[in-house]
């Protein structure tokens, strides 16, 4: 008779497999650089790995060799020092290694009660983030899946507080001011939420500036006008808006601010570039992402409130089998984002802070500003390049004389397929440019001049 139990034995197979895995990933960890790898097309895949789901199993050791041999090599590393499209990540060993342990310690992190140490532990992260950006000993909040749940749950929370205060909806369309440079999640938000967003023009620079964002609240707000959001760090150009000046422009209409810093927020820890966020201190809420410039595997996005109570009320879920976990001055991060169920994401952040120190932090952030300096320089040198942005942090957007749309995107094709790096086109201003993100401590001045000497 089949036993039932069979999946949850440590067995000699378990033995075997999990040696296997730890193997693999201390050969991982070992690797510099890692390879690049790179996609295949779903009938490549096909003819090598086949069908993987079957009624009597692979087998854990036939399975993770798959892992390694085939869906791993088909899957970009985006710890590589070369990995420059998008925003990448650099994990450090510790955060890895202590990803680890948080699987294999099978915490559910949505309640003081169940997961009192490891909410401890995430909010010690939580407050350094928030000592970064200045807010009162009172904010807090938690971690969440990425800055697109990060985003949403803060409007959320503002929308609730907005509608708390007015004592219900007004008699127009609920509203959210935002340049097109903000970041994708916040349109998605927006219609997740059934509001409607205010566009905000940018200046030269692609910034939200405060006089843009008054002058487009005195032509298009309504009464149902409830957030403001800033960027710090865009995405497509690197650039810090106005924040001190958006800030004021909130505070005298009572509307909310909120700070998307997904990328640009680690900035706050390097003090080359701490000023350029002057005014994130007055935010009501504000995102980063630990994931991409803070060095922590995926997924991650720290979720800070500055009255974390208006969150509370707005995202805390109600039934009879959730009363065990209210009613206390506990703190459930649960009650802070759209979830229930939550992996404690934040712990290797956590780990890897409290093995290495915040200084280590600083110094690591500081080295990817100056990598990104010296790559600047680099890119002006050049008389066939041409520096189209202006970054305040480490985004890079670059034009090549006399390239298109095609020549950028078969360039950056046939550096992922020679494993010499991983670029992206963009669009600046209706162009089609390149864009290098520079996140990884390891990538390094001559990894830049490498990639540059190609588009000779």
């Amino acid at each position: 008779m089949p036993d039932p139990t069979s999946m949850h034995r440590y067995s000699d197979e378990t033995e075997r497999v999990a040696q296997a895995a730890l193997a693999y990933a201390r050969e991982r960890l070992r690797l510099h650089p890692v390879p690049l790898d790179g996609p295949r097309t779903a009938a490549e895949l096909e003819a090598a790995a086949g069908q993987t789901i079957t009624p009597a199993g692979l087998g854990g050791d036939a399975a993770l060799r798959l892992f390694a041999d085939v869906l791993a090599r088909a899957t970009v590393s985006v710890d590589n020092p070369r990995y420059l499209a998008f925003i990448p990540a650099a994990p450090t060993q510790a955060a890895t290694l202590f990803d680890l342990v948080v699987a294999a310690s099978s915490v559910y992190g949505g309640s003081w009660l169940e997961a009192a140490g490891a909410t401890y532990a995430e909010n010690q992260a939580l407050r350094w983030v928030a000592d970064l950006a200045g807010l009162p000993e009172t904010a807090g909040g938690c971690f969440v899946q990425g800055g697109t749940v990060g985003n949403l749950s803060a409007l959320v929370a503002a929308r609730h507080a907005f509608l708390a205060a007015r004592g219900g909806r007004p008699h127009g369309r609920l509203q959210v001011a935002a340049t097109d440079e903000v970041h994708s999640s916040i349109v998605t938000a927006a219609q997740v939420m059934d509001v409607d967003v205010i566009a905000v023009a940018t200046d030269a620079r692609g910034r939200m500036t405060a006089a843009a964002l008054e002058a487009a609240l005195a032509e298009g707000a309504g009464d149902g006008l409830f957030a403001a959001v800033a960027t710090a760090g865009t995405t497509n150009l690197g650039v810090i808006d106005d924040l001190a000046g958006i800030a004021a422009v909130c505070d005298r209409r009572g509307i909310w601010f909120h700070v998307d810093a997904a990328y640009g927020g680690a900035g706050l820890a390097a003090p080359s570039v701490r000023d350029r966020f002057a005014g994130i201190e007055r935010c009501d809420s504000f995102i980063v992402d630990p994931h991409k410039w803070l060095f922590a595997p995926y997924d991650c996005c720290a979720l800070v409130y500055r009255r974390p109570e208006l969150a509370r009320a707005a995202h805390a879920q109600h039934a009879g089998y959730l009363e065990a976990i209210q009613g206390g001055g506990e703190w459930n991060a649960s009650d802070y984002a759209v979830h229930l169920s939550r992996r404690a994401r934040g712990l290797p952040f956590w780990f890897s802070l409290a093995a290495h120190g915040t200084d280590a932090y600083r110094d690591a952030i500081e080295h990817t500003l100056t990598v990104a300096r010296a790559a600047r320089a680099d890119i002006e040198s050049r008389p066939y390049l041409e520096l189209v942005n202006d970054p305040d942090l480490t985004v890079l957007c670059i034009r090549r004389t006399g390239w298109e749309a095609d020549d950028y995107r078969a360039w950056g094709a046939r550096l992922l397929e020679e494993g010499t790096a991983f670029i992206t086109p963009t669009t600046v201003a209706g162009e089609a440019v390149t864009r290098m993100a520079i996140v990884n401590p390891r990538t390094t001045r001559a990894d830049i001049a490498a990639i540059l000497d190609t588009m000779a």
